[in-house]
């Protein structure tokens, strides 16, 4: 059999296809996710479920004209095999490689760069609103395709309202699967439990697509009033649908593995005036067993291979445990201890490793959806009558809840700890995912105090100090296994950095985890016979500024080191610490991430690029030191010499 993927160099090759070859095609289009698969983690059963999905879009609208929106960006791996990528397809996620999330950069079919949940509709109606305004005459289909798992974001019924209001042609494709990356939670899921399972409708809905299948011609009156009729039944039988209050017509449930129904039902939306919402149920993991029987476990799974249809791990090799294990098993400790504590996650508990308190302590275990916003208003609520809350969210997205952290946490003054998982660089993710910028937006914020764990040892006891703290506190980690270094461990005080040796040639200063590579980097330097200290931050508000004021004066150089964005970020607060006190720092180095957006690429790799491992940051050291030389070498050069 003619392997179909490699002619296919555009969408418009799908369009001379035959269904028995669009089919084919799908099969072909999940080797190659397996395959992938094989070689490094990636968003895999959520791919595999979109697959039919993806093939009806292309071949029944044109998106080098029409407009395309995914919501979340992890569902484009379909896409981008077939709009001219599948030669470069293994090397997603890769450095210098394809985009695990739609890229612009890449292809002239990615509108935006979607790397978060819930923005897809209000972007699709400013796309048609903005071609009504510039292009009235020149018709241009939107399409926002949204995961029931993202349905749950307030966004979306903000936009969802507007767009209602404003009966623009807009349409929305729910792609419903029972899942966001672990299983939905929340009466809309409930509703569209319901919606899928209503035995009068089940019936009704067959009936209408054998009408459908004999209706040579799409879009003639015949089709719209029996659609109108399937709408006004369905309306009564459900008491008023939800999306057909904020001014949609709500069409389906329609079967998401079903590409010629797909594309009927396509044609026919594309009759309708106004916006449009098509429930289209999909099957996470569909098409390999495996993924469509445990779609958490294999929604980005460590890489595998297949032997006789079962799947087989490739083994690596063992690694400590990471700052997310340690994490929760410090949060697991006090949660036994103290029944006032609970925490909050946001359809994350899967990644955040919540897993045993979810199943031991349910009832203190609170899964939100992808409801970053809710979650730390409703971790407010708890801390004013008394609880302890935690709210456990990757620190990209708890950006999405800035506000609620200022009004509803920081003004308050109540105790909330924030635990902001992958801070920092998260690798094959890329700029979407970077945690690169919690330390600029969370230090700004009177009340909150912000510490970042430089080691294993230091989890523990930052959980346990934040829990007893009067007030916010937020503890960054990042995605990486949780090292330990080896020194007598001080007992973690506010505002207090930890002084593991002073050195006669300069202190590197280590904010959070770059404590095991700045140690690494202090041992390389004293095999060269240079004597550098190293201070672990652990305070990144407030600083300990007598022992980090005393390391810029005093120290022949001050190399301050972080994972995190430059602009605003600790070494920014050490510089403003030391301009208040009448400090120079002249003679201090920052070393952490610039001000642009980082691609994608393994976690070293970007480590290494940005000067931020442990070779690099010894070699600054060597670098700043011969400058020092050089400069009370010659007074002219030195205005310190020449007082």
């Amino acid at each position: 059999m003619v392997r179909l993927l490699p002619t296919i160099h555009s969408p418009a090759d799908l369009k001379k296809l035959t269904p028995k070859e669009l089919d084919q095609l799908a099969v072909e289009v999940r080797e190659e996710l397996c395959q992938l698969a094989a070689t490094r983690t990636a968003h895999f059963a959520s791919n595999l479920g979109v697959v039919e999905l993806t093939l009806a879009l292309h071949t029944s609208f044109d998106f080098g004209r029409d407009r395309l929106i995914w919501d979340t960006g992890h569902q484009v791996y379909a896409h981008k095999m077939v709009t001219g990528r599948f030669d470069r397809f293994q090397t997603m996620r890769a450095k210098g490689g394809l985009m695990g999330y739609p890229n612009p950069a890449e292809s002239e079919y990615d509108m935006l760069m979607t790397g978060h949940a819930g923005c897809s509709v209000s972007t699709a109606l400013g796309l048609r609103c903005g071609d009504d305004q510039l292009r009235p005459d020149d018709r241009r289909y939107v399409v926002a395709v949204v995961g029931d798992g993202a349905f749950s974001c307030g966004t979306i019924f903000e936009a969802m309202n507007n767009a209602g209001g404003l009966k623009k042609n807009l349409l929305v494709v729910l792609n419903d699967n029972k899942m966001s990356i672990c299983p939905r939670v929340g009466g809309l899921a409930e509703s569209l439990d319901r919606l899928r399972m209503a035995t009068f409708y089940t019936g009704l809905k067959t009936e209408v697509q054998k009408m459908l299948a004999r209706m040579p011609v799409i879009g003639d009156p015949v089709e719209r009033f029996i659609s109108q009729m399937k709408d006004a039944i369905k309306a009564g039988l459900l008491g008023g649908m939800l999306f057909e209050n904020l001014g949609f017509r709500y069409i389906g449930p329609v079967d998401g593995h079903n590409i010629r129904q797909l594309q009927k039902y396509f044609a026919m939306v594309r009759q309708f005036q106004g916006p449009v919402l098509l429930h289209v149920v999909t099957e996470k993991g569909h098409g390999f067993q495996p993924a469509a029987e445990d779609p958490t476990t294999f929604h980005s799974p460590a890489p595998f291979h297949r032997e006789n249809g079962t799947v087989v791990p490739i083994r690596k090799s063992a690694t400590q445990p990471s700052f997310t294990q340690r994490v929760r098993d410090a949060v697991l400790d006090r949660m036994r201890a103290d029944p006032t504590v609970a925490i909050i996650t946001a359809a994350m508990c899967q990644g955040t490793m919540l897993e045993p308190i979810r199943e031991e302590l349910q009832n203190r275990f609170f899964d939100v959806g992808i409801c970053e916003s809710h979650a730390v208003a409703f971790a407010a609520g708890l801390a004013k009558v008394g609880m302890r809350p935690i709210v456990d969210i990757y620190s990209t997205f708890m950006q999405r809840a800035y506000d609620q952290i200022f009004q509803e946490v920081a003004l308050q003054n109540l105790p909330v700890v924030l635990l902001l998982d992958r801070a920092g660089l998260v690798g094959p993710d890329g700029p979407t995912h970077h945690g690169a910028f919690d330390l600029t937006y969370l230090r700004p914020l009177p009340n909150m105090t912000v510490l970042a764990p430089g080691d294993a040892a230091d989890v523990g006891p930052m959980v346990a100090w934040a829990l007893q703290h009067d007030g916010p506190v937020a503890i960054r980690y990042p995605k990486a296994p949780a090292e330990t270094v080896d020194r007598p461990i001080a007992p973690v005080e506010l505002g207090r950095a930890e002084t593991i040796r002073w050195g006669a040639d300069g202190v590197l200063i280590a904010c959070g985890a770059t404590l095991a590579t700045c140690d690494e980097a202090v041992r390389r330097l004293a095999a060269d016979g240079i004597d550098f200290g190293l201070i672990n931050a652990r305070f990144v508000k407030p600083l300990d500024t007598a022992t980090l004021l005393r390391a810029v004066a005093d120290a022949p150089r001050t190399v301050i080191v972080e994972e995190g964005a430059l602009m605003g970020g600790f070494g920014s607060a050490v510089l403003e610490s030391a301009s208040l006190a009448g400090v120079d720092a002249g003679r201090v180095t920052r070393l952490g991430i610039p001000d642009q957006f980082i691609e994608h690429g393994a976690r070293a790799e970007l480590l290494a690029q940005l000067g931020l491992d442990a070779q690099s940051i010894a070699e600054t050291c060597r670098n700043e030191i011969a400058t020092t030389c050089q400069t009370t070498a010659d007074p002219r050069s030195n205005p310190h010499a020449a007082q």
